[in-house]
């Protein structure tokens, strides 16, 4: 495995982090078998972990701390997210800040966070969702500025909108924040356009979700796959999105190196980029382990396979289905 600096920060994190989103509450997931990927990923030298309150309402922060209490705790990096209080995805420009984030808010969330985590300090703490119009509200900076100083984080981030990527440089600018949590894979290439010469300027560390395209790059869907209407993934697989996003992944299919798979290459595509710290990967089984960790040790694609892949850039408009 290998470690990069995450921006400003003093935290150093593994290229491959790992995600909890599907240990949440998507289908196909139990506690054991997250516990026991989540050990073999310890093992393999993954030390940062991607979590979030909403992932089943506090479950998934619970398993980690649970997990990582086995462990010494300063040998890993571990960020959660604050829901926005209406409950809303993605974020809505229309809402006032003080409906999302308001400062009373955002203190006891990082205290409930800090509890389930089981720690005395979090290393980095992140809004869940963002909107550029609340860059120069008070509120926020003020929750910020007091949990930096009472010690209670060592890092603040934002987790931006899915194919929103400019839609938090404003915030970056206040000098607030340290991370951006943004989506970036062989489709989802916009962030190169603004943000990350933004955060290269800034030296802001950037956490690259959702680099399998929840799934798609990992070469697993077809024609016929179906999710239970409980698992998100049965709205963003929907009619609309299924049938050209397996289109684009089988012209994907003949690119992928010898001895390696396609979600390999996917990942190798995202940390190939020197401006990703680490780049935030779902893995429930020990087969997903070894396989997403592994590409860590494959290093850079060369740049002749980079160029084929920057051709596959899939632009796509924010729609209901995709949030």
């Amino acid at each position: 495995m290998r470690y990069r600096q995450l921006g400003r920060t003093r935290l150093k994190v593994s290229e491959i982090g790992h995600g909890l989103w599907g240990m949440g509450g998507w289908t196909g997931s139990s506690p054991e078998q997250n516990a026991a990927a989540l050990h073999k990923a310890i093992k393999k030298g993954c030390n940062f972990f991607d979590t979030a309150f909403a992932y089943g309402e506090g479950r998934a922060d619970s398993l980690l701390g649970g997990v990582l209490s086995n462990y010494n705790r300063d040998d890993f990096v571990v960020a959660s997210k604050i829901a926005p209080k209406n409950w809303k995805w993605p974020a809505d420009p229309s809402d006032n800040v003080d409906a999302v984030y308001p400062k009373s808010y955002i203190l006891e969330s990082a205290t409930v966070i800090q509890r389930l985590l089981k720690v005395e300090q979090i290393d980095l703490l992140q809004f869940h969702v963002w909107d550029d119009h609340w860059a120069d509200a008070s509120g926020w900076q003020e929750a910020v500025d007091e949990l930096r100083t009472s010690g209670t984080i060592k890092a603040f981030g934002l987790s931006l909108n899915r194919w929103e990527p400019q839609n938090g440089i404003k915030a970056l600018r206040t000098g607030l924040i340290d991370t951006v949590q943004v989506i970036y894979n062989i489709f989802d290439q916009a962030p190169e356009d603004a943000l990350f010469p933004v955060c290269k300027e800034l030296n802001i560390g950037v956490i690259a979700r959702v680099p399998l395209d929840e799934g798609s790059l990992a070469g697993m869907l077809n024609s016929q796959t179906r999710f239970p209407e409980s698992d998100w993934r049965s709205k963003y697989f929907g009619p609309e999105n299924l049938l050209p996003t397996l289109d684009r992944v089988e012209r994907l299919r003949a690119l992928v190196p010898k001895k390696s798979s396609l979600a390999q290459m996917a990942l190798q595509f995202v940390i190939s980029n020197p401006v990703v710290s680490s780049t935030i990967v779902g893995m429930r089984t020990l087969e997903h382990v070894d396989e997403n960790v592994d590409a860590s040790a494959r290093g850079p694609l060369d740049s002749t396979l980079l160029s084929e892949l920057k051709k596959h850039r899939w632009d796509r408009e924010v729609t209901p289905w995709a949030n």
